[in-house]
């Protein structure tokens, strides 16, 4: 059976999309808290790449054989988990990975980064996007008046709202936060290759 865990070189694409907070059961299952409600990359990718909590993204250059299991003390290297299944239990999620059989070698991932690749995503369904997707694009309104950069994102229960800052009108002054539904009542369009979103939307809304 293939190692569960082996250094490898963290993909250039990489998107940190959950981590583990704690093994489940005694057979080598463990708990995933998503960064997403709706976690399609988690359960789609059998490859996650792990990090230790807060580390830094340094891309390993070669790959070696690692043990099954790995202390957290010495655990400095990023991570390939081969996972066997994943599923939603009760209000969590648990997976299980190829050669993590007992509680201990599930306790040694507590608090791991889980990454995957951004090109081994499902593709979004037509008209929704991935948060990651979104950050960084430009936003002008229908007049073509430039709003600000998408800075993040948040979910308000049955809308997701885009934060977009905006640079500060004269110099010294406060960069301006604005903040936008990401519905079609304000949102005309999403161009992802010209990293454009174009919206109803007035500076002084």
């Amino acid at each position: 059976m293939r190692p569960s865990l082996e250094s490898a070189a963290l993909p250039a694409d990489a998107i940190e999309i959950g981590r583990i907070t704690d093994a489940w059961g005694i057979k080598g299952w463990f708990k995933v808290l998503p960064h997403s409600a709706s976690p399609e990359a988690l359960f789609s990718s059998k490859a996650w790449f792990l990090l230790p909590p807060d580390r830094p993204l340094k891309p390993k250059r070669s790959a070696v054989t690692a043990p099954a299991a790995v202390s957290q003390t010495h655990w400095t290297e990023p991570l390939l988990l081969t996972v066997k299944e994943v599923k939603n239990h009760s209000d969590t999620v648990v997976a299980c990975a190829h050669g993590m059989d007992d509680r201990n070698a599930a306790e040694s991932l507590r608090g791991a980064r889980i990454f995957v690749p951004r090109s081994s995503f499902p593709a979004a369904a037509d008209g929704e996007y991935y948060w990651v997707d979104l950050l960084g694009l430009q936003v002008v309104n229908r007049e073509g008046l430039d709003l600000g950069q998408v800075r993040d994102l948040m979910s308000t229960g049955p809308q997701t709202v885009l934060v977009i800052e905006a640079a500060p009108e004269a110099e010294g002054g406060k960069a301006i936060e604005r903040m936008i539904p990401f519905v079609s009542a304000f949102v005309d369009g999403v161009d992802l290759p010209g990293k454009r979103i174009t919206v109803d939307w007035q500076p002084d809304y």
